[in-house]
């Protein structure tokens, strides 16, 4: 393996570390033990809120998960009242689902902890500069998230 190869690797191992390490520290600060709702099924509440009425398939393949394991997580936020499912206009095969107020309410608060004690440490341990990077990453992030297989 050459140099280049060996850092390809590296910023794997550490950034799946950093990543793990961010999440879990998300997951605690927004108190989610308080919520009777998992952190898949919010997942893909604030996927229907953000991509407005879309189907099971779609949610499916946004998530990286299986279209039978998204339809567990619709049926459990439709039974919260969170989201709704009608037929889609276009073709009658197909359920639109769309989030209703009180889904769009609860997504709305969620983030606003995780956010505050995010833009807190931001605030006390880095410089601009680290932040500026941090916001690049974060687009370099979303981009191979996003990545075709």
């Amino acid at each position: 393996m050459g140099a280049e190869e060996d850092l390809v690797n590296e910023t794997a191992v550490e950034l799946t570390k950093a990543m793990m390490r961010l999440r879990a520290r998300l997951r605690s600060e927004s108190a989610p033990d308080e919520m009777p709702w998992t952190w898949s099924q919010l997942t893909t509440l604030g996927r229907v809120v953000e991509l407005g009425p879309t189907t099971t398939s779609a949610l499916a393949q946004a998530e990286h998960v299986r279209r039978q394991s998204m339809a567990e997580t619709i049926s459990a936020l439709r039974a919260h009242g969170l989201i709704t499912s009608e037929q889609d206009p276009s073709d009658g095969r197909k359920m639109l689902i769309n989030a209703t107020p009180e889904g769009r309410a609860l997504i709305a608060t969620i983030p606003a902890a995780r956010e505050a004690w995010l833009a807190g440490a931001l605030r006390r341990l880095l410089q601009p500069g680290e932040q500026q990077v941090l916001l690049q990453a974060a687009a370099i992030m979303i981009r191979v998230a996003d990545a075709e297989s």
